[in-house]
């Protein structure tokens, strides 16, 4: 029988969230494209909470879609409900999120991959790489490139680069109380041979665990004595491209665990996984089980739990603050003592998975790994956790890809510019002992970050590669004109003597006080400037001082980034390095001083021993 082979410049193995980007991204520049997955059925799927965004995930969106990526106009388009959090708080830490119409955030993605041109979408099972001697080397000295992949039944795909984004089936294992089922998702199953693949190359690979909670039909719900949610009442888009928002948004509802919940759960820990032993991978923390909240949190009495509608033509609800894999008999057993779930019927139960992953200190900055080359990891793979997170990595993953086989430099965005950069930088240069989420507090420069000029940080830097389309290009010229045009005019009219930039800097001073001031001349309408405009010219008004500070410290930051480490710098010969050091810095290999410096274990000592040997 003759063996199928497939010749492509790009290959994306996994069609999850990182998968979709990084293909996308990949096909943008011009690359051909193929996109292999295990289901055809689940592209872009939501494989747990039906939600985009939340806090420092939502600044995360923007930043993709700034870069021209999917998520932002996706989540736009299937949204239910938009709200903008912590908006009691400065503008640093306000963060769009919304919930989606689940099925329709999957169908909207799957056509957008298809409709892309340069792209190819597969159904196939990854089992192996195809490797073959590098003649130009590597970062590590491996001296190996990736040349392909091969799939179920021998047919190969070759590909000058290849990017997995596998998620959570990379030997994945499900758990419901006692009972185990290999696979990564229910109803899917797992990838064994792809995960020895990597082992067997010389990959080290780690176990993470995560977990997802029961649904509901919303029918069997009793939603009269459950404090309702709604959206916002003026919802914020998350794409650049689009102006409002016009869909009629659903609510949601809160309730809470109880003391006898909590009991419940206790008398029955023996059969958790995570407290019987069944379970030794670590799970992420600050999106705990509920029989960790119980054990953590012993003094607490209650924890929330969002009932959450999982489309706009389903009676499903997910119920998140409940993520579980306790036997179904005792997720049964707590529902019925929760306010308005007592009768409650389950369509889904609740459970943990338990995959591989690779510590992310094996990859480059652009997210290529240092053992071959050519390859590239992006999503869960890299012990991440989060849409948000992994369609970012996903994103600069298939960029790069693109960019590899160009023969350009790659794409590598820093920590001082966006919180893909920082989540990056945090990766490959700290590692993971848990499965990483995005959090404000992670960025130094979060003032600088916000989700409202993600467009004006990281657009021109997608349009210098190829990366966004003109229409996106346009809109931020347009915008940064009309911005341009309103900060000349509060810095030349006054109100009492004051200039309207003056004022606006003053905490008591709001929009509404100048705005008929910088009303411009002869024209009809007041206050015609857009929402965003405007925005972008208060927040850089009030906050000057600080905004000015962060500059400053940005570029402190980047004279350290630029002094350049050499690629095959030998650490082990400067004796006057303590031994971790040398351990370290071999291992991680840092770009730069910057990145020398933010390496666990590294002090201020063996950093100016490496700027003299630098020098």
């Amino acid at each position: 029988m003759e063996t199928l082979c497939y010749e492509f410049d790009v290959i994306v193995v996994g069609a999850g969230h990182a998968g979709t980007e990084a293909a996308a991204a990949s096909a943008r520049l011009g690359l051909r494209t193929c996109l292999l997955t295990m289901n055809a059925d689940t592209v872009g799927q939501m494989s747990c909470n039906p939600a985009i965004g939340g806090v420092a995930k939502g600044q995360i969106v923007r930043e993709i879609d700034a870069l021209g990526g999917l998520m932002g106009e996706a989540i736009d388009a299937t949204a239910i409900q938009f709200r903008m959090l912590n908006q009691t708080k400065g503008p640093a830490m306000h963060s769009p999120r919304a919930q989606a119409d689940k099925k329709l955030y999957q169908a909207v993605i799957k056509l957008a991959i298809e409709s892309q041109p340069e792209l190819t979408l597969r159904q196939e099972t990854i089992e192996g790489l195809l490797l073959e001697p590098d003649p130009e080397g590597d970062r590590s000295g491996s001296g190996k490139r990736v040349a392909g992949v091969t799939a179920s039944g021998g047919t190969v795909y070759r590909a000058k680069a290849i990017v997995l984004t596998t998620g959570t089936f990379l030997k994945a294992l499900m758990h419901t109380g006692e009972a185990k089922s290999i696979g990564g998702r229910a109803g899917d199953q797992a990838s064994v041979e792809l995960s020895e693949a990597l082992a067997t190359t010389g990959f080290q690979l780690n176990r993470f665990k995560t977990g997802t909670p029961c649904r509901l039909n919303g029918r069997t719900i009793d939603f009269r004595s459950l404090e309702i949610q709604m959206g916002d009442e003026n919802p914020r888009p998350f794409s650049f491209l689009n102006k409002k928002v016009n869909q009629t948004q659903l609510p949601c509802h809160i309730t809470h665990t109880n003391k006898a919940v909590h009991d419940l759960i206790k008398a029955n820990l023996h059969r958790a996984p995570m407290y019987s032993g069944q379970i030794n991978s670590q799970g992420p923390r600050y999106c705990p089980s509920i029989e960790d909240k119980v054990v953590r949190f012993a003094d607490k009495e209650g924890h929330q739990i969002f009932l959450e509608p999982e489309g706009r033509h389903t009676l499903e609800y997910y119920c998140n603050g409940i993520s579980t894999s306790l036997p179904k008999d005792v997720q049964q057993g707590v529902l019925r003592l929760i306010p308005g779930l007592e009768k409650a019927e389950v369509m889904r139960w609740g459970y943990a998975v338990e995959y591989d992953f690779a510590p992310p200190t094996q990859l480059q900055p652009s997210l290529e790994t240092k053992q071959v080359g050519g390859l590239f990891f992006a999503g869960q793979i890299n012990g991440t956790t989060g849409y948000e997170e992994a369609g970012a990595q996903g994103l600069i993953a298939g960029a790069n890809a693109g960019l590899r086989v160009l023969g350009n430099a790659p794409l590598i965005i820093d920590r001082s510019v966006s919180y893909i950069g920082v989540m990056i930088d945090d990766l490959v240069t700290k590692g993971v002992d848990e499965p990483y989420r995005m959090f404000t507090s992670r960025a130094e420069y979060r003032l600088m970050l916000r989700h409202d000029n993600a467009d004006r940080r990281l657009t021109p830097i997608g349009a210098r590669i190829g990366l966004v389309s003109q229409k996106r290009i346009d809109a931020l010229a347009k915008k940064e004109a009309e911005l341009q045009r309103l900060e000349t005019l509060a810095r030349q009219r006054r109100i009492d003597g004051i200039t309207c930039l003056e004022l606006l800097r003053r905490p008591e001073t709001d929009w509404n006080k100048v705005s008929e001031t910088l009303t411009p001349e002869n024209h009809e309408t007041p206050n015609p400037w857009c929402v965003e405009v405007i925005e972008q010219l208060v927040v850089e008004a009030r906050y000057m001082g600080y905004i000015k500070r962060q500059e400053q410290e940005i570029e402190r930051f980047r004279r350290n980034e630029e002094l350049n480490i050499p690629a095959h710098f030998q650490y082990e010969s400067v004796v006057q390095l303590r031994a971790e050091a040398r351990e370290k810095l071999s291992r991680i290999r840092p770009r730069n001083l910057g990145q020398a410096g933010r390496i666990s274990g590294i002090n201020p000592a063996d950093l100016a021993v490496l700027m003299l040997y630098l020098k």
